[in-house]
């Protein structure tokens, strides 16, 4: 296995150091463990409802004097929509899978080689709800953390959270977070996320940073309320363009049949010259991206009636504030023909950027009888574009087109939610539409649901959306010629029904029913020239609809308390519109791990194997002058068919070995372990290779004060 070589020796020492020097700390400072059912069984003065109620903080001494600290059900975090969890140090099969460079699970998402590049979607990404057009760029935002991404805290104590893991050659990532009261009603916090990975291949190197702050308050008599952020995220890559699919002079090998092996006529010597990546012909090592985003948001709102009881009545007033600014940039040192031909042959720059002021009053009212109410009403002001104004002359009409620098206006809009739980049943529903100003957009979602109990439920919801395409399918600027238009496409109207049954002892499963009027997407032009390598891509609307069908099954059996099986299934059927919706039909995920303690409980021990597996299917391919992918047209279909592009129909194998010990849990894991054994010869997407097989490893640390 030569692809582990001294960086895995030296990864293994590093772990065995690590886990010898924490296992003799905890032996002389021996708590209860938070995975140790017979400790909870001992302890049940301790009320921890729900899954978590073993994941507590209790230090345990002999000297009665010493304050014990408060649990862990005291370290609170609240989500955007006011929902309450806390803080969990247990370690499980799900926290292995969250345990990636975007801190949650990734099923359903295939990464290009190199930590912190974008992801080709197995499953389509559903964005949050909106009424207005998205930023572009969209492949840079797997990584970009919106408004309803950010979490808010309460703590007994100081809280801090350390996440690191290895990268690819050199860089690290770390996810550095520290919250504390300043008293029970004001709530600071502090969080850096920063990426440095310089990739396998030439001109990979990824730069990236999400920094966040909070803060939340209360008065003394708990009528005024106020929660602010604020975040300043920057998202850098070398673009390379992926492997280069055109000879080079003197008839030298592509880039592609490098990866591949130089075919089976090649020599063990030739094999052996591209195991080294670095050696392997890109299409070019002049271009990087970067999305920069700064955001402000306030929430605070003032109770006019206060609520003194369970029954009472309570009616708040609220004001939101979201201030937002985004760019996106692309720069290339010298034109290549890969995109076509260029206004300029040298210093080739294009920057777009947005500006968003949302401003919305609400009402909150909340009756124990009737449930609880919102209405809300604002305005948005916004500003995307470009700072130069383009005219173009139509060679078949040679008629002047003016391609304007900018849409720019502002809309009004009014919403409201409501929600209520009865003896097992939720309601809910919410929506928004604009009434006024440049754009027409409206969301509505309703559902309803019963829980049996803690174990079995089912819920039912309906989903209608209309929205204008994302802001580059309406306008985009290029100093490469055919990457200019200015569109006036119809609105995306997308309708979903689904259902949810949980069924914990059994399965938990998700069907839905998706349908998509004006479809909108990136596709390649019928031109694709492969001698020169000529790949415009270009902004296209479906005129039919799109019907999608899914099915996602999840289960997870405990076998003898100690052995694990973890699988999730997800079936996916394009009944119309699979010409323009690419997805594979199967996406599974299956892992058998062991789980037991040792070391008289001090360390908690999982390991085991995860397989994954998606059917074969046309991939979409990625653009990096747009940050986004597009479906492949016929013609670039069939030259990488040709050239033995595989998308899907292998399997990846994950070997983990993770460990807890006290607050801190230790993880290692063996990346597409079938790679170390044979010639890796899988894609990504089209032009991009898969990851090889690589050791890594890291931990996440909560300290509690």
């Amino acid at each position: 296995m030569p692809q582990f070589s001294m960086e895995m020796k030296k990864n293994i020492i590093f772990i065995c150091i690590l886990l010898v020097s924490t296992l003799g700390f905890t032996q002389e400072n021996e708590e209860l463990d938070p995975n140790n059912e017979e400790e909870i069984q001992r302890n049940p003065s301790e009320d921890l409802s729900g899954e978590r109620k073993g994941n507590r903080l209790q230090n345990r001494t002999s000297d009665p004097n010493k304050k014990e600290r408060p649990p862990v059900t005291a370290y609170k975090i609240i989500n955007f929509k006011n929902d309450t969890t806390f803080v969990d140090t247990t370690l499980t099969i799900h926290k292995d899978y969250k345990y990636n460079y975007l801190r949650r699970d990734d099923f359903g998402l295939q990464p290009i080689n190199n930590v912190g590049q974008t992801y080709n979607s197995l499953e389509k990404v559903e964005e949050y709800n909106h009424v207005l057009p998205l930023f572009g760029a969209r492949a840079r935002h797997f990584n970009y953390m919106e408004t309803e991404d950010i979490r808010y805290y309460n703590v007994p104590t100081p809280l801090t959270e350390l996440y690191f893991k290895t990268t690819f050659e050199q860089g690290q990532q770390l996810d550095a977070f520290f919250t504390i009261n300043t008293s029970p009603r004001l709530n600071l916090s502090i969080a850096y996320k920063g990426v440095r990975s310089l990739g396998k291949y030439q001109n990979a190197l990824t730069s990236t940073g999400n920094f966040r702050a909070t803060a939340t308050y209360f008065t003394k008599n708990n009528r005024y309320h106020i929660r602010t952020h604020f975040a300043g995220q920057d998202l850098l890559n070398e673009e390379n363009g992926g492997l280069s699919f055109v000879r080079g002079e003197g008839d030298s090998p592509s880039g592609i049949e490098q990866y591949l092996g130089l075919g089976d006529a090649a020599g063990e010597r030739e094999r052996q010259n591209f195991a080294d990546r670095g050696s392997i012909t890109v299409n070019h090592e002049n271009a990087e991206s970067i999305l920069l985003g700064k955001r402000f948001f306030l929430d605070h709102t003032y109770a006019i009636i206060k609520k003194t009881d369970s029954t009472a009545n309570e009616l708040l007033i609220g004001h939101t504030l979201d201030i937002t600014d985004k760019s996106f940039q692309f720069d290339q040192a010298e034109a290549n023909n890969l995109y076509g031909e260029a206004y300029e042959s040298r210093e080739l720059t294009n920057k777009v950027a947005l500006e968003d002021f949302t401003n919305q009053l609400y009402v909150k009212y909340h009756n124990a009888w009737l449930g609880d109410f919102k209405m809300t009403a604002g305005l948005t002001d916004y500003n995307y574009g470009y700072n130069t104004i383009l005219s173009q002359v139509n060679e078949d009409t040679g008629e002047t087109i003016d391609i304007t620098n900018r849409i720019k206006g502002g809309v009004s809009f009014i919403g409201g939610t409501y929600a209520k739980h009865y003896k097992g049943f939720q309601i809910a529903a919410d929506g928004m539409s604009i009434i006024t100003g440049g754009f027409d957009g409206n969301y509505l979602n309703a559902s309803v649901g019963y829980d049996f109990n803690k174990k079995y439920g089912a819920h039912f919801s309906l989903h209608t959306n209309s929205v204008a395409p994302n802001y580059n399918f309406l306008l985009h600027q290029s100093d490469y010629i055919n990457y200019n238009w200015q569109n006036d496409f119809k609105n995306i109207e997308s309708q979903k029904v689904q259902l949810i049954i949980n069924a914990k002892k059994l399965a938990n499963v998700e069907a839905s029913y998706t349908k998509i009027d004006n479809y909108t997407y990136f596709t390649k032009t019928p031109g694709f020239d492969t001698a020169v390598g000529d790949s415009l891509t270009a902004p296209r609307q479906f005129g039919e609809a799109v019907d999608l069908i899914k099915v996602k099954i999840n289960q997870n059996i405990k076998l003898f308390g100690w052995l694990g099986i973890d699988n999730t299934i997800l079936y996916q059927k394009v009944s119309s519109g699979e010409q323009v919706y690419k997805v594979p039909e199967i996406v599974t995920r299956n892992s058998v791990y062991y789980q037991d303690r040792w070391f008289k409980n001090a360390l908690y021990l999982q390991a085991g194997v995860t397989f994954k597996y998606y059917t074969a299917y046309t991939a979409d391919g990625y653009d990096p002058i747009l940050s986004e992918f597009y479906v492949q047209s016929d013609s670039e279909q069939a030259f990488f068919e040709e050239n033995k592009h595989t998308f899907g129909g292998f399997p990846q194998f994950d070997m983990f070995f993770n460990a807890k010990v006290r607050q801190t849990r230790i993880y290692f894991k063996v990346e597409n372990l079938g790679e170390a054994f044979s010639q890796n010869n899988e894609f990504s997407a089209p032009g991009y290779a898969s990851r090889d097989a690589v050791l890594r490893f890291g931990l996440v640390w909560n300290f509690f004060l």
